[in-house]
C-alpha cells in the first residue's frame, strides 16, 4: 500500500491542497441536506449539513478553509493511509508471540474436591431460545447426573437429569462429559443451578433470552479464534469488562488449539475448558467449529474428524432438522443465526447445502429481521494469510445470502480483524468476465474477527492495494461487540487489546437487509462512514 505521504511527493501539494479546499467549500455552500448521524449510539437523530450549521453560527462563517484542509491532511497523514479500498489501521501492536499459558496457571485451576464438577459451559439448547444445554466434566468418576435449578427468587427447586460420553484420543482417556438438555424455561428469566454432589456442589446462573419479536434489543458478543494464551486471557477479560454487557457469544470457531502440541495432547481441550467456564457458565457461546477442530490424524490411530468437540461441545442441531451437529440455526431474541460448517462437504446436493437452501427461504424477518450467519472460514479476506481460501464457499452460497437479505455474516480463521463494506460478486460466470467484487447496498456486511489471541499469533501481512469492498482493517487481537437496537439499525464495535486496555478501535451502523430500503440503505450507509469516521 502507498502511504499518502509518499503519494503526496509525486504531487504538488499546493495544488492538492487546493482541490482539498475546493471541496470542502462546495460543501460549505451546498444546499440543506437529510442525514442519518450516529453520535449517541443508544438512538438515530437527524441533523443539519455544514453548511446549514454554519448559517445558524455566523462566527463560524469566518472559518478559514485552508487552515482546515491543512489540518485534516496533517491528520491523515499521521494516523492513515490511502488506497483504492477503505483504511488500514496504522496501530502497530506489541510484537512478543503469543505462548500459551502454562498448566499450572491460576486461570487452569482444578476446583477443590474430589471428583467436583469443571469446565462448565451452556449453550442454547433448542431452535426458540428457552431452552439451554448445561455441560460439565467429572475426572474421577461418572458421580451426580442431576442439575438443580430455579427461576431467581423463587423457593421452587426443580431437578433435571444429565446423561454422561466419555471418548479416547491417541493415548489420551476424558473425564465423563455430562451433558443435561433443560426445556421449556421462562422467557427473560434469570435462573441458578447447581451440579456436584455433596461438598463438590457448585452453583451458576443464566439469563434467557427475551421472546423473539422484532424489536427486541439483544447483544451478542462476538470471539474466534481464542486459544489459550496470555492473548486470550486478555480477550476474554476485556469481552467480560466491557460496559455494553454481551448477553450471548456467537464463537465463530478454533478453541483450544489442543491440535497444535504433538498427538493433539487433549489435556489442552480440559484447560481450555475450565479457562473459558469463567464465562460461558454464565451466558451461552453459540458454537461454529473451525479447523482446529477437525483433529482429524489417521497417522495416530485417529481417522474420525470432530470428536474431541462433539463430545465436548453439544448444539441444539436436531432443533433446526439438521442433520449434523456441526450446522444448525437457532432464535435468539430479534436475530436468526444460521451456523455454517466450512470444513464439512458443502457443494450441491451436499446435505449441508441442502439443508442451507431449505433454511434460509423459513426465516420470518417479521419475527426475527436480523439474519446472521457464522462460520469459521471468510469468504472475503484482504490478509495474504488464508488469501481465497472461501472462494468455494463463496460460488457456493453467496447468491443465496443475497437472495434472502442476510445482513451480516461473521467468520474467524484469518487472525486479524477487517470489516467490509456491503458487498456482493454474484454476476461472475465463467464467460461474461464480471469477477470483480462490487459495493452492493442489498449484500451482506462481511466481518473477520479470528483475532482472539491464539498461540499462532496474528496475520499481520496484507494483500495491496486493499480492495474496494474493504472498509477496515487491522492486524491485532480483540473481541466485538453486536448491539440490536430494533428491526431496522444495529451497531457494530471492534475492540482491540491495546495496552493491558481494550480500546474501540472500529464502529459502524448497520442497517437491516430486509426492512430497510435499497434506497434507505444508500443515504443510511454514505452517512454511517462519516459518522464513524
Amino acid at each position: 500500500m502507498t502511504s499518502l505521504a509518499s503519494w503526496s511527493e509525486g504531487i504538488n501539494l499546493w495544488a492538492l491542497l487546493e482541490i482539498c479546499s475546493l471541496i470542502l467549500k462546495s460543501i460549505s455552500t451546498s444546499k440543506f441536506g437529510k442525514i442519518i448521524h450516529c453520535d449517541d449510539r443508544n438512538k438515530l437523530t437527524t441533523y443539519k449539513t455544514l453548511s446549514t450549521w454554519n448559517l445558524d453560527c455566523k462566527a463560524e462563517k469566518k472559518m478559514r478553509w485552508d487552515l482546515v484542509v491543512i489540518s485534516v491532511v496533517g491528520l491523515i497523514l499521521s494516523f492513515a493511509e490511502i488506497s483504492s479500498g477503505g483504511l488500514t489501521s496504522s496501530y502497530v501492536r506489541n510484537d512478543e508471540a503469543s505462548e500459551d499459558m502454562p498448566l499450572d496457571s491460576d486461570v487452569f485451576a482444578v476446583p477443590p474436591g474430589y471428583n467436583a464438577p469443571q469446565q462448565v459451559h451452556i449453550t442454547q439448547g433448542d431452535y426458540e431460545g428457552n431452552s439451554v444445554i448445561i455441560s460439565w466434566v467429572t475426572p474421577d468418576e461418572p458421580g451426580s447426573d442431576e442439575v438443580l435449578y430455579w427461576p431467581d427468587n423463587s423457593g421452587l427447586r426443580i431437578i433435571a437429569k444429565s446423561f454422561h460420553v466419555r471418548y479416547k484420543y491417541y493415548n489420551y482417556t476424558s473425564g465423563y462429559i455430562h451433558h443435561c438438555p433443560i426445556k421449556n424455561l421462562e422467557f427473560d428469566t434469570k435462573y441458578n443451578y447447581v451440579v456436584g454432589i455433596g461438598n463438590t456442589t457448585r452453583q451458576f446462573w443464566f439469563t434467557t433470552p427475551p421472546k423473539s419479536g422484532p424489536d427486541v434489543p439483544y447483544t451478542f458478543g462476538l470471539i474466534g479464534d481464542l486459544g489459550q494464551t496470555y492473548d486470550s486471557n486478555r480477550t476474554l477479560t476485556h469481552y467480560e469488562r466491557n460496559p455494553a454487557k454481551g448477553q450471548a457469544v456467537l464463537y465463530v470457531g478454533d478453541l483450544s488449539y489442543a491440535d497444535h502440541y504433538p498427538f493433539h495432547n487433549n489435556i489442552r481441550w480440559d484447560t481450555w475448558g475450565r479457562f473459558t467456564e469463567r464465562n460461558v457458565a454464565y451466558q451461552p457461546w453459540i458454537w461454529s467449529a473451525g479447523n482446529h477442530e477437525i483433529d482429524w490424524a489417521p497417522e495416530i490411530g485417529e481417522p474420525k474428524p470432530f470428536k474431541p468437540f462433539t463430545h465436548r461441545y453439544h448444539t441444539p442441531y436436531e432443533a433446526s432438522n439438521s442433520t449434523s451437529p456441526l450446522w444448525y440455526s437457532i432464535k435468539r431474541a430479534s436475530a436468526y443465526v444460521i451456523v455454517v460448517s466450512t470444513y464439512s462437504a458443502l457443494g450441491t446436493y451436499t446435505p449441508q447445502y441442502f439443508w442451507i437452501e431449505r433454511e434460509l427461504p423459513k426465516v420470518d424477518r417479521n419475527e426475527t429481521p436480523w439474519l446472521i450467519v457464522i462460520m469459521h472460514g471468510p469468504m472475503y479476506n484482504s490478509y495474504e494469510s488464508h488469501y481465497m481460501e472461501g472462494e468455494n464457499m463463496r460460488v457456493q452460497y453467496e447468491k443465496l445470502f443475497v437472495q434472502h437479505n442476510v445482513d451480516v455474516v461473521f467468520s474467524g480463521h484469518v487472525h486479524a480483524y477487517e470489516r467490509s463494506e456491503p458487498v456482493s460478486n454474484i454476476e461472475y460466470n465463467i464467460t461474461n468476465k464480471k469477477c470483480s467484487p462490487k459495493i452492493d447496498q442489498t449484500a451482506p456486511v462481511y466481518i473477520t474477527i479470528g483475532d482472539g489471541g491464539n498461540i499462532e499469533g496474528l496475520s499481520i501481512n496484507m494483500t495491496e492495494p486493499q480492495p474496494n469492498y474493504s472498509a477496515f482493517r487491522e492486524a491485532s487481537f480483540g473481541h466485538g461487540i453486536l448491539e440490536i437496537k430494533n428491526r431496522t439499525h444495529a451497531h457494530w464495535s471492534w475492540y482491540r487489546n491495546q495496552d493491558g486496555y481494550f480500546v474501540n478501535a472500529d464502529s459502524t451502523w448497520l442497517s437491516n437487509r430486509y426492512h430497510v430500503s435499497s434506497e434507505e440503505l444508500s443515504v443510511s450507509e454514505s452517512c454511517d462512514e462519516k459518522a464513524s469516521s
